[in-house]
């Protein structure tokens, strides 16, 4: 949430920012509503501050022994005021706030501007694709051939997009979750958590999936939970409410979760396989910062994502996205996509991103400076990695002329084996 000051004093900078992020949040109304309220608070404190005053004179007139009907008069229809004051600035204050959270983050400057993907800029390509003596075969086709995953019953359980994992593919998967953790938790100093997969609306709210995304999510009604779309949600929100120390900053988590979208208005794009998907597994990196020290934060976050790949020698490249193709949250956001030489094309495996004091805000977590002072950190994020592409990537690039699949060296402490 950006802070209502700041608009009022950054009209076209954010108005600017909703045509380059194309949303279509109403900056007119907020500011006519914002307008109506602080007149109603004008007119409530006027009457508050009178009131207060008359009652002191009735005090003292009534110790005195003196008539106050009139003034009773007077305070009663006063009361009435301001009790109509009180309800206008209530259903105000509402509207107000509903407004406030359809007005997204502000790129950083550096950021590329531009209305969709084809805008984003590549400023790193590491390694080079692999080359084969055969035509490489896509990922779909190795799993049927090695028995890996069961897409027709995940289906038949759940329905299309809830993949099962079968056999080795299970263990494949399994052992590249606790590869990513324990990479993370040894080279890269986070701490690891084990957090819900349901969440309430405050939550989701707060990291600003509602109430824009609210269609992708899948929600339980009843209890109005929402299963979490990335382990970012209760992770960032482990804070919540809370005031931080900056000598206990920066914070590091790491953690693993199934993630759930629904992808609502993904119709149209690839869905073969593994490459989108509605339950996926994913390991998640979240820091908390200092606001000073966030944008070296975001490199070192892109930094030990990056280390995944280059675990596995996997050729990458790094994506700076433009404003068109950033998520409503984030300030600015680097993509790692990882080549798949049988698919024949990059696959976006992790999104790394700066949110400011844009979810602080709207979750309410500060913390105390070394001045005292209480301010909104900064929240960022990264996949480190989602393991579906990862997946697509390893059996892609490491596939054998007959189809097996001969596993990079570095899992042999998890799964010393050839698929």
């Amino acid at each position: 949430m950006l802070d209502l000051k700041f608009i009022r004093n950054n009209v076209e900078l954010v108005r600017q920012a909703i045509i380059n992020k194309n949303e279509k949040a109403d900056l007119d109304a907020l500011l006519s509503i914002d307008d109506q309220r602080r007149k109603l608070q004008f007119e409530f404190d006027n009457l508050k501050a009178h009131q207060n005053s008359v009652s002191a004179i009735i005090a003292q007139r009534k110790k005195a022994g003196e008539k106050i009907d009139n003034e009773l008069t007077e305070m009663s229809k006063v009361a009435e005021e301001i009790k109509g004051l009180a309800n206008q600035l209530s259903v105000t204050n509402a509207e107000l706030e509903k407004l406030l959270l359809t007005i997204p983050n502000i790129p950083q400057a550096d950021v590329p501007v531009g209305k969709d993907e084809t805008a984003n800029k590549v400023i790193k390509v590491w390694g080079e694709p692999k080359q084969f003596s055969f035509t490489p075969k896509d990922h779909l086709e190795l799993a049927i051939q090695n028995n890996l995953l069961d897409l027709p019953r995940g289906a038949k359980i759940s329905g299309s997009g809830f993949p099962v994992y079968t056999g080795e593919g299970a263990r494949l998967e399994r052992y590249l979750i606790n590869f990513m953790l324990e990479y993370h938790c040894q080279k890269h100093n986070y701490t690891e958590l084990m957090v819900p997969l349901a969440v309430n609306r405050k939550t989701m709210t707060g990291t600003g999936q509602l109430p824009k995304l609210e269609e992708d999510m899948y929600q339980i009604e009843k209890d109005d939970l929402f299963l979490i779309p990335t382990a970012e949600v209760p992770v960032t929100n482990i804070y919540t409410d809370e005031i931080l120390i900056w000598k206990d900053l920066p914070k590091r988590y790491v953690a693993y979760t199934p993630c759930f979208r629904r992808e609502a208005g993904s119709y149209g794009k690839e869905t073969r396989g593994l490459q989108r998907l509605h339950q996926f597994n994913k390991v998640e990196l979240v820091q908390f910062t200092e606001p000073e020290n966030s944008a070296e934060a975001l490199e070192e976050i892109l930094a030990n994502a990056e280390a995944i790949l280059q675990a596995f020698n996997l050729h990458y490249r790094v994506v700076t996205l433009c404003t068109g193709d950033l998520s409503f949250a984030s300030q600015k956001t680097y993509d790692l996509e990882v080549w798949a030489p049988g698919t024949g094309k990059y696959l976006e495996v992790s999104s790394v991103s700066n949110f400011g004091e844009f979810q602080a805000r709207r979750a309410n977590i500060r913390f105390k400076d070394k001045t005292g002072k209480v301010r909104h950190l900064h929240t960022l994020n990264g996949s480190g990695v989602a393991t579906p592409r990862l997946l697509i990537a390893i059996l892609e690039t490491y596939q054998q002329e007959d189809g097996t699949i001969k596993l990079p060296s570095v899992l042999d402490p998890f799964l010393s084996l050839t698929l």
